[in-house]
C-alpha cells in the first residue's frame, strides 16, 4: 500500500520534484539535483522514499489524489441521480494530462514504464496500478449509491476499462503528440457509453 506522508518537508519534496522534471525531465532529474534544490539532506530524502523511482511514483499517486479530491467535492454537491457533476471532476483532471504532452505525470508514468525491468519499478508499478483500479471502482461504487450509475454494473470491470483507455491515451499523447486531443465533453461522453454499454 502507498501511503503519502503529510508533513510540509515531503511536500516541499514532492513540489520541488515536479519542478525539476518539469524543467529537466525525469531522466536528468536527480536525488543530487533534488538535494541541491530542495535543500533537504540525503537523510531527509531517504527518510521518506528508498528512490528517485519511489518519489516519482508518490507524485502520481498524489495527481490522482487531487483528481479524488475534486470529485469528492463535485460528490457533495450533486443532486442524488447525477453524473455530470462528479464525472466532470474525473475528466476534467484527466483532461490536464491529455492536452499538455509535457505534463509531469506523462513523463513519469513513461519514464517508470521505461524502467520496468527493475523489479522494485515493476512492483511500484503495480501498486499505482492497483490503486488506480481501486480508486475508479470506488468512485464508481459512489455514483451506484448515490443513484447516478447502476447497480447491476461491476465496478472493478468497468474501471479497468476506464484505466486501459485512460493509459492508452497517455501513451498515444507522447507517441502521437499531434494527435487531436479529446475534449472534456467526449471523455464524458465516453466515459457515459463505458457505463452504460457496461450493463
Amino acid at each position: 500500500m502507498i501511503e503519502i506522508p503529510a508533513t510540509p518537508t515531503f511536500q516541499h519534496l514532492l513540489a520541488t520534484t515536479t519542478t525539476l522534471i518539469q524543467e529537466l525531465g525525469c531522466k536528468k532529474t536527480t536525488l543530487q539535483e533534488i538535494m541541491k534544490r530542495s535543500g533537504l539532506s540525503k537523510g531527509a530524502i531517504y527518510h521518506y522514499v528508498k528512490s528517485k523511482d519511489e518519489l516519482f511514483g508518490l507524485l502520481l499517486v498524489t495527481k490522482m489524489q487531487g483528481i479524488g479530491q475534486a470529485f469528492d467535492e463535485a460528490v457533495s454537491r450533486a443532486k442524488l441521480g447525477e453524473l455530470d457533476g462528479p464525472l466532470g471532476a474525473i475528466t476534467a483532471g484527466l483532461l490536464s494530462q491529455f492536452v499538455d504532452r509535457d505534463h509531469v505525470v506523462n513523463n513519469i508514468f513513461l519514464y517508470l514504464l521505461s524502467q520496468q525491468d527493475n523489479p522494485d519499478v515493476a512492483l511500484l508499478l503495480r501498486q499505482i496500478y492497483d490503486r488506480s483500479l481501486a480508486t475508479g471502482a470506488e468512485w464508481i461504487r459512489i455514483g451506484q449509491k448515490y443513484e447516478a450509475i447502476p447497480v447491476e454494473i461491476d465496478a472493478e470491470a468497468v474501471s479497468r476499462q476506464l484505466l486501459a483507455w485512460t493509459y492508452g491515451q497517455l501513451v498515444q499523447r507522447m507517441i502521437a503528440p499531434d494527435t487531436p486531443v479529446p475534449n472534456q465533453a467526449d471523455i464524458q461522453r465516453l466515459f457515459g457509453q463505458i457505463l452504460r454499454a457496461a450493463m
